[in-house]
């Protein structure tokens, strides 16, 4: 036999070989040669099952389902109407920041949500009131108040001699300010810092000027607050 063909014969031989052993080092021991696998038996880290989740969370709101925001994880909150991934991630944290919602008026604390994306959402969602995962100092209610059985500071909550005195904007530090509905650290300093470069503020209707305020922020304050 000549060289030339010596040569490739054992080449073919070669090759025969190593695919054998790598058919051997990827199949199970036991199973068939061909052997289908049924995605129904694929642990939940595989791309089909990943797949499958997926496809279950991006699905569309059902007629009449409402999603809990107060308890709703970030990829359920996704699925209402014009919020996304990203936001819903947002909203999730400011829930375990500074506690539940407890109300859509409650909800437009967050960065991001404005008075025409609750209009939008209102009629899909629902607030057990629930408290916030970390049980922070800034739990609320079901009506979007702070709590008077919160351990941290609330030196705003109702007495037993009636409603507290509203607050001056103009006057208030940042912790005063944190301790108002819906407002939290983020917010107080936005005020602080708005009424350091503007002025003071002469109207509660100022407030909507202060990044982070909508309408719905300002009418929930607007009992709670004053100007002098």
């Amino acid at each position: 036999m000549p060289a030339a063909e010596l040569r490739a014969l054992l080449l073919l031989l070669a090759l025969a070989v190593v695919g054998q052993g790598v058919r051997y080092l990827v199949s199970r021991p036991g199973e068939a040669p061909g052997q289908v696998q049924l995605l129904a038996t694929l642990g939940a880290g595989s791309p089909s099952a990943q797949r499958d989740s997926a496809t279950r969370q991006g699905r569309p709101l059902e007629p009449g389902e409402r999603i809990d925001v107060d308890l709703a994880s970030a990829s359920e909150l996704s699925r209402l109407p014009r919020v996304g991934p990203r936001l819903a991630k947002v909203i999730v944290a400011d829930r375990q920041e500074h506690g539940a919602f407890g109300s859509v008026a409650g909800l437009d604390r967050v960065s991001g949500v404005g008075p025409g994306l609750l209009k939008v959402i209102a009629p899909h969602v629902v607030f057990s009131g629930a408290v916030g995962p970390r049980g922070s100092g800034a739990d609320f209610l079901v009506s979007g108040t702070p709590s008077c059985r919160s351990t941290a500071p609330q030196p705003r909550c109702p007495s037993a001699q009636g409603a507290p005195a509203p607050l001056n904007i103009n006057s208030a530090t940042v912790t005063e300010l944190d301790g108002l509905p819906g407002v939290g650290p983020a917010k107080a300093a936005a005020i602080l810092q708005y009424r350091a470069q503007k002025g003071l503020f002469t109207t509660v209707e100022d407030l909507a000027r202060v990044p982070g305020f909508g309408a719905a922020a300002v009418s929930r304050l607007r009992e709670r607050v004053t100007v002098r």
